[in-house]
């Protein structure tokens, strides 16, 4: 064997192991294999413990479903390599059909995020987010005013760019330009920790704020028959989201930032005010054309995905739109609309093959939640699954996939409203701030910074904001909620 670092032995060219496997780290190679036969053998001996009584597709959704949280939350492997995989193994065990199979390519949930990305395309291209977020901050007159400015621009910005990655990528550069005029590392370290968890807060003020939305609320109309509309959405998100906001603002100062570092004046070249450019006049207004239409969908008929598939129509239209429609397609993220759309079948498949029902009875049968008379119960346990829920799988799309449906079915059984249930379970989804790995926002800003929060200053700050979180939640489901007829 040939030690060609410290840390990587290469395998020599007359290993047994040939073809791909030739030049792969042996680390990297036996690790992989080490969690993929544990992850087999944990989830194999969890399947035969299982009751016999357990039709056999429901069986095999299971165990899908298992190994795929299992590598999601345990390897390196691309999420949406493993979601396709996991799809394919349905098919080929005859769990789902081929028509099934290839239909939910065509799904409005995957036409929706296509159309989303080249609106954020868009947005970033014309420079309509960075012109935004420049004339703000640039208006600050010390650290205290920067951080809540900020935290003002990057809420609607869950409006703009569909994905919280995506959002992180487009405020990074302006993250870079702010950070160099603070002197202090540890201003800059709050400052750093400041975006990502404002971007990841600010998601449910916006059905197009993440792709796990769209995905809860297809699979809300395919179990309750009920929709839950753009309008609604924002009626119901955008106040929580401000607040939750503006507190994790507040909650970052205070645990970061002492009065001497908030007060320090800051010096920010002020930039000249220059009138809209052609193309940021026509982006702004096709978002608003959008906007118009997401909000009289009842009234038109026409649906979200429909609405924002125009929009990417005339945003990409020879002699009239803001970008070419190549580099529209550049701007889409294939790879997750492909763990979406996997996603979407592999959440299907649990209630097609009855596995949603099975573990749904179990878990009421352990817990008597079924027999309990009390909406607070209820409230306080659909809180508390979902907000623990990205401690034990990272990816936010598999969340939604994996949990809408069994705790939908929980809402139907107890006859409570299932848009309040699906609501404030994709809520607390939307909450992953406890570890890096648990978002792509995060890891965006703590990769990309040599000077950005350390992972101990995640976990400090979530001790602080899980509890925050859970206690809004209580408050403005017997308020705001309530009195906007979003109640159980």
């Amino acid at each position: 064997m040939e030690k060609t670092s410290d840390k990587t032995t290469f395998i020599p060219k007359n290993h047994f192991l040939k073809g791909f496997l030739l030049y792969i780290p042996v680390s990297n190679q036996s690790k992989w294999k080490l969690t993929l036969a544990i992850a087999l053998l944990l989830v194999a001996g969890i399947i035969l413990l299982l009751p016999s009584s357990l039709p056999t597709p429901a069986r095999i959704t299971i165990f899908t479903f298992l190994l795929a949280g299992i590598l999601w939350s345990t390897t390196s492997i691309n999420a949406g390599y493993i979601a396709l995989s996991s799809v394919i193994l349905l098919l080929l065990t005859g769990v789902m059909s081929q028509k099934q199979f290839f239909e939910s390519l065509g799904s409005d949930v995957v036409w929706l995020m296509i159309g989303a990305f080249i609106l954020g395309g868009a947005v970033q291209e014309t420079g309509l987010a960075v012109r935004l977020t420049q004339m703000v901050a640039s208006k600050a007159h010390n650290v205290r005013s920067l951080f809540w400015m900020l935290t003002s621009v990057l809420i609607p910005l869950s409006f703009l760019i569909p994905s919280t990655s995506g959002r992180a990528a487009v405020t990074y550069p302006i993250f870079r330009s702010i950070s160099s005029a603070v002197d202090d590392k540890q201003t800059r370290r709050a400052l750093c920790l400041l975006m990502p968890t404002i971007i990841l807060v600010s998601t449910i003020a916006s059905l197009t704020g993440a792709g796990s939305h769209l995905i809860a609320k297809d699979l809300l109309q395919e179990i309750t028959q009920q929709n839950i509309s753009f309008g609604q959405w924002v009626l119901y998100g955008l106040p929580f989201a401000a607040v939750a906001s503006y507190a994790s603002c507040w909650v970052i100062t205070w645990m970061f930032l002492d009065k001497k570092r908030l007060q320090r004046q800051l010096k920010i070249t002020q930039i000249q005010p220059q009138p809209l450019s052609s193309n940021e006049r026509k982006t702004l207004l096709i978002i608003l054309l959008m906007f118009g239409l997401w909000l009289t969908e009842a009234w038109h008929g026409l649906e979200t995905a429909t609405v924002i598939i125009m929009g990417a129509l005339l945003l990409t239209a020879p002699n009239f739109g803001v970008m070419k429609w190549k580099d529209a397609v550049k701007a889409i993220s294939w790879n997750l609309i492909i763990f979406v759309a996997a996603t979407h079948v592999l959440g299907h498949s649990l209630i097609t093959s009855g596995a949603s029902k099975w573990i749904l009875k179990h878990i009421f049968d352990f817990s008597h939640i079924d027999s309990t008379g009390s909406h607070f119960i209820v409230l306080l346990v659909l809180a508390i699954i979902s907000l623990t829920s990205h401690l034990y799988m990272t990816s936010h799309t598999a969340r939604a996939a994996a949990l809408v449906p069994p705790l939908l079915y929980l809402g139907i059984s107890l006859d409570v409203n299932p848009v309040a249930v699906l609501f404030l379970i994709t809520l607390g989804m939307d909450y992953c701030l406890t570890f890096p790995v648990s978002s792509k926002a995060l890891i965006v800003y703590q990769d990309m910074d040599a000077e950005g929060f350390r992972p101990q200053d995640l976990l400090r700050l979530s001790t602080v904001m899980i509890p925050i979180h859970f206690g809004l939640i209580i408050l403005f489901y017997y308020t705001w909620w309530n009195w906007v007829g979003l109640s159980f």
